[in-house]
């Protein structure tokens, strides 16, 4: 038995069908699947496939700066409290001694992936190390919020951080205040109306509105600078948007509707509106229904990503494991009941009906998926009783407490309950998904590709605008009509392991090692 081994050299590839020069990474890479058809008999027929692709790589890491709407809320003062701390190595004490910044809980800044086998040993490497991505602490990062206190104020209300990680960052924070924000009461709860105190006049959307929020991140990217900017949605859950015909299908019509002060033209998607006509990547943290017909065509004829929904932090992120284990090993899940409460503002919003029912169908649809793979398990149109429930308790402020139980059938039709308690600090796992939100789409915005069956001179082209690849970090990935909706987390992360490692000539991660199953050891 050999152990794995963590590799800290930087590593090459070396091969045929990978060019790595000074400013670009071009890989040739064949991409096997299968082709599964009616055949007409009443069977199927599965056909193994072949597509050649070319991918090509910007090694060269543009000057990012972050846009977060919310930006003074607890995942705010989070991520820019913990880039800060990172950035100047701010230690701080606690009574369990002297405490070191990291970024653990990012999938891009402390995990490692399979590189490959070094004589009988697996050899792992960061993931970062793959592709040049962008280094966390060189974010620029500034952004709304409808609420004007400061930003040292704002974190120490959050109550996440340590008091004596606090101190050390409020000189870094005193002097910084959110850019005003839009502040539509009918979209979020009604208890938040003591919170808007640093907002632009007006309840509704209009034209005002939207070339304010476009004249900030113009302002914001001239000021430092910067080369690009990735607007992100950390702000309050909003209830569902009516999709109206008319209003939200078409991008003439939405821009119409904005003209025209619509009420039912949501604040997220106003910022998501102004950062695409910005030419800016949106993405949407929270589980309401921003992105209507009419934005998905904005992002795709500017050449946008998008992104969503809702950050995928705590007990939807062990959800989405253990429903997998336990559909994949056989067991059939018959009720998922899952209960939190939690204290900080994200809670209190969700103590009314309409913001509560967006989350609660990111939550639920999670498992839909992988239910719907196994027809031996469970009938057509089968599904397993699921319910959810959020409850605000002040008390417990941003440590959020999550008790899940899963009763499943079992051999002979036995019963199996597996109960599940968990405290989730809230902002402490979003912050690391937020940054790896912004990490990996500033990457995908450098990444490019053809198929081989073009003509050698046709032009590189990006993936779509819907960046499907975000999935693990969302709880309710949007994905293109017709694409297929993944929701297993380890699927989602082979999925980003695999189009890196496709970046770099290398092929996909099988877990076969068929060189020592078929090797005769003495």
């Amino acid at each position: 038995m050999t152990t794995p081994v963590h590799s800290h050299n930087s590593f090459e590839v070396q091969g045929a069908n990978v060019k790595i020069e000074d400013e670009f990474i071009t890989s040739d890479y064949v991409y096997r699947s299968t082709k599964v058809s009616e055949n007409g008999r009443g069977g199927i027929t599965v056909e193994p496939t072949e597509t050649r692709y070319s991918f090509k790589t910007d090694r060269r890491v543009p000057k990012t700066g972050v846009l977060l709407v919310g930006i003074a809320g607890n995942n705010g003062t989070t991520v820019l409290g913990g880039i800060l701390a990172n950035k100047h190595g701010l230690a701080w004490n606690t009574k369990d001694g002297v405490q070191q910044p990291n970024y653990y809980g990012s999938l891009s800044q402390s995990t490692t992936t399979f590189l490959g086998c070094n004589q009988n040993r697996q050899i792992f490497v960061p993931l970062k190390s793959v592709l040049p991505m962008v280094d966390p602490s060189d974010l620029v990062i500034d952004g709304w919020d409808i609420n004007g206190a400061t930003l040292d104020v704002a974190m120490q209300r959050a109550c996440v951080f340590d008091y004596g990680l606090q101190q050390k960052l409020a000189p870094y924070l005193s002097q910084r205040q959110p850019m005003k924000s839009i502040y539509y009461p009918d979209f979020i709860a009604s208890n938040q109306s003591e919170r808007a105190d640093h907002v632009y006049d007006g309840d509704r959307a209009c034209a005002q509105h939207l070339a304010w929020l476009r004249r900030d991140i113009c302002n914001f990217k001239a000021k430092h600078s910067l080369d690009q900017v990735i607007v992100v949605w950390t702000a309050n859950t909003e209830r569902y948007s009516e999709v109206i015909a008319g209003v939200h299908d078409t991008v003439e019509h939405f821009l119409q509707a904005i003209e025209n002060e619509h009420t039912e033209v949501a604040p997220s998607q106003m910022f998501a509106a102004a950062a695409i006509l910005e030419g800016c990547a949106f993405l949407n943290g929270s589980p309401q229904n921003t992105f209507c017909p009419a934005l998905i065509a904005l992002a795709r004829a500017r050449g946008v990503f998008i992104g969503g929904d809702d950050f995928k932090s705590g007990q939807t992120k062990i959800k989405s494991v253990l429903a997998d284990f336990l559909v994949s090993s056989g067991i059939k899940p018959e009720a998922i009941v899952s209960y939190n409460h939690l204290g900080n503002n994200d809670g209190k919003n969700l103590d009314e009906h309409k913001q509560f029912r967006s989350k609660e169908i990111s939550k639920s649809d999670v498992v839909n998926d992988i239910v719907q793979s196994n027809q031996i398990l469970y009938a057509h149109d089968e599904r397993p009783d699921h319910c959810v429930v959020i409850k605000y308790v002040p008390t417990v402020k941003d440590s959020k407490r999550a008790l899940d139980e899963y009763t499943s059938r079992i051999f002979m039709n036995g019963s199996n309950t597996i109960v599940l308690h968990n405290t989730c600090e809230d902002s402490l796992l979003a912050a690391p998904i937020i940054i790896d939100l912004v990490v990996f789409t500033e990457l995908f915005q450098r990444i490019e590709w053809k198929t081989c069956a073009d003509d050698d001179s046709s032009a590189f082209q990006p993936f779509d605008s819907i960046l499907t690849v975000l999935s693990f970090l969302l709880k309710a990935p949007l994905v293109p009509k017709d694409a297929p909706m993944v929701n297993a987390l380890f699927k989602q992360k082979a999925c980003i392991e695999n189009i890196l490692r496709a970046c770099i000539g290398l092929p996909p991660i099988n877990d076969m090692l068929l060189e020592y199953k078929t090797k005769s050891f003495k």
